[in-house]
């Protein structure tokens, strides 16, 4: 039996509620074999992050050599970069690879306010890594940022993605579980086409590591052959489930659940 095999280059949460850890979950349940690259390390809990270690770009590097030159790799995943070296470094050995399915969840600040991506980190995420991406899913905060706009409905989050659309990715996902009248409404827009995806809101505090799924779930089910907007629809529905049976573990905003399927 084999598996598609995915790639997911991302920061360590030791919480195990976001991040690599997030990752590997979501795409084991959405039906991969999981990969990892750790791009910096994190001590975090569900209350806070306290501290993050950035790892040297040359063992970042390695792992990436290492996870190339013996898997064959159907799409990649990256969440926190943390810094311009570490993006430079990340893009500069994707771009020989020819990564068909690159999903890019530019990752800014943590579920509980920390920064995890350097100001003068933004820059080169736009003009490195977006070219490569096949799709990059921002949050409407993240989406402010790259954008240049303030996004309060969603015709606000239509121009942001033609403007993000414009950095050179193929498709963009903005994520609309901040926005005050679409909550659980996310828009996709391929350069020519927006497409709304539409789902429940699940009232519930516990919502911690929902985007880092939603990203690995969407690059699990496009290394398995499924359409842009199939993969989406899956995915989100996935998600949708997983915040449903959300953890309530920890003193703050504890994680979803991404074997809930097993317990249920």
């Amino acid at each position: 039996m084999t598996l598609k095999q995915v790639l997911t280059i991302a920061g360590s949460d030791s919480g195990g509620g976001a991040g690599i850890q997030a990752d590997i979950k979501a795409m084991s349940a959405n039906g991969v074999f999981a990969m990892s690259v750790i791009t910096a390390i994190t001590a975090q809990n569900t209350e806070e992050v306290t501290d993050v270690f950035e790892l040297p770009t040359s063992i970042i590097a390695a792992q990436i050599d290492a996870v190339f030159h013996d898997f064959d790799v159907a799409a990649v995943k990256t969440g926190m970069l943390s810094s311009a070296a570490i993006v430079e470094v990340v893009a500069r050995l994707l771009k020989p690879q020819h990564v068909t399915n690159l999903v890019v969840d530019p990752v800014m600040i943590s579920k509980t306010g920390h920064a995890l991506l350097k100001p003068e980190a933004i820059d080169a995420v736009k003009t490195q890594l977006f070219p490569l991406a096949l799709l990059v899913t921002p949050n409407i905060h993240e989406a402010q940022q790259l954008s240049g706009m303030e996004i309060k409905t969603l015709a606000d989050a239509r121009r942001a993605a033609k403007v993000i659309h414009g950095f050179g990715c193929k498709h963009v996902l903005i994520k609309g579980g901040h926005l005050p009248t679409e909550r659980a409404t996310d828009l996709l827009y391929d350069g020519r086409f927006f497409n709304v995806f539409k789902g429940e809101f699940i009232d519930t505090p516990h919502t911690h590591g929902t985007g880092c799924t939603f990203a690995s779930a969407i690059a699990a089910h496009l290394a398995r052959g499924k359409s842009m907007n199939d993969a989406i629809q899956t995915a989100k529905t996935y998600l949708t489930e997983a915040i449903r049976h959300s953890l309530a573990i920890g003193h703050g905003t504890g994680p979803t659940n991404h074997f809930y399927f097993l317990q249920t």
